[in-house]
C-alpha cells in the first residue's frame, strides 16, 4: 500500500496551478543536489556561534570544531580539499551542510577548516575546492523530508508554508545558518520517495531536493 505521503505528492500534479504565486519564492531556495564539479573557484566564509549544537542540513548537529563545510549543491558526505589561494594551505573537510546563502560565496566552513586555512581573521577568502570523494547522499538514511527552500523572511515561510498545506503535506520550519528558515516536507520513507516528490515540486520550487530527516527542532 502506497504511504499517505506518495499520495499526497501524486496529487501535487494536478493542482499545480493553485501554488503558482508560491514561484517567486525560488529565488531564496537552495540548488537541488547535482553532479560534483571536480574542481570550483570562489570565495569561502566561516560559521562558528551561534550555529554551533544547531542542527545541519544533513540531520546530524554542526559540530564547529570538525573539519566540515557546507555546500549549496555538492552531494552530502562529499569529501573536498580546500586551498587558500592566499596562503597556499589547504584543508580537507566533509561536506554535511547547505549554503552559504550570501551571492559570491561558494563553501561555508567550519571554525576548526577555517582556523586550518588561516580565514579566522579576514572572514572571506578566496579557494579552490577540488572534490576527492564524491559524497553519497546518506542513501542509508531511514527518514528523509524534501526541502523546498531556505528563507530569511517570515512572510516567505508562511507564504511556502500555506502552499505546501493546499495538499496536507506535514510541514517542519527548522532554523538554518546565517538566520534563514527552512521549509520541510517530512516523514517520507525512502531516498527514492523523496526524489520522485522533489521532482514533482521542481516548477514551482526549483530548490527543492531531498535530505535526511533531521534539524526538525
Amino acid at each position: 500500500m502506497k504511504s499517505r505521503t506518495c499520495r499526497r505528492g501524486a496529487r501535487w500534479l494536478h493542482a499545480a496551478a493553485l501554488v503558482a504565486g508560491a514561484a517567486a519564492l525560488a529565488g531564496c531556495a537552495s540548488a537541488p543536489p547535482s553532479r560534483p564539479p571536480a574542481v570550483e573557484v570562489g570565495l569561502a566564509s566561516w560559521y562558528g556561534e551561534p550555529y554551533h549544537g544547531r542542527p545541519t542540513a544533513s540531520g546530524p548537529r554542526y559540530d564547529m570544531e570538525e573539519m566540515t563545510a557546507a555546500h549549496r549543491t555538492l552531494p552530502f558526505g562529499t569529501l573536498v580539499r580546500v586551498t587558500n589561494q592566499g596562503n597556499g594551505k589547504h584543508a580537507d573537510v566533509l561536506i554535511n551542510d547547505r549554503g552559504p546563502f550570501v551571492a559570491g560565496r561558494i563553501l561555508d566552513l567550519s571554525h576548526a577548516a577555517a582556523v586550518a586555512l588561516d580565514a579566522i581573521e579576514p572572514g572571506v577568502v578566496a579557494v579552490t575546492v577540488e572534490v576527492l570523494r564524491a559524497g553519497d547522499g546518506m542513501p542509508g538514511a531511514r527518514c528523509w523530508d524534501v526541502q523546498v527552500g531556505a528563507f530569511a523572511e517570515a512572510e516567505n515561510v508562511r507564504r511556502a508554508r500555506v502552499a505546501l498545506g493546499l495538499f496536507n503535506f506535514d510541514v517542519v520550519t527548522p532554523p538554518a545558518g546565517g538566520g534563514l528558515t527552512r521549509v520541510r516536507i517530512t516523514g517520507l520513507s525512502s531516498r527514492k520517495q523523496a526524489e520522485t516528490l522533489a521532482a514533482q515540486l521542481q516548477e514551482e520550487f526549483p530548490g527543492a531536493m531531498p535530505v535526511p530527516c533531521g534539524g526538525t527542532t
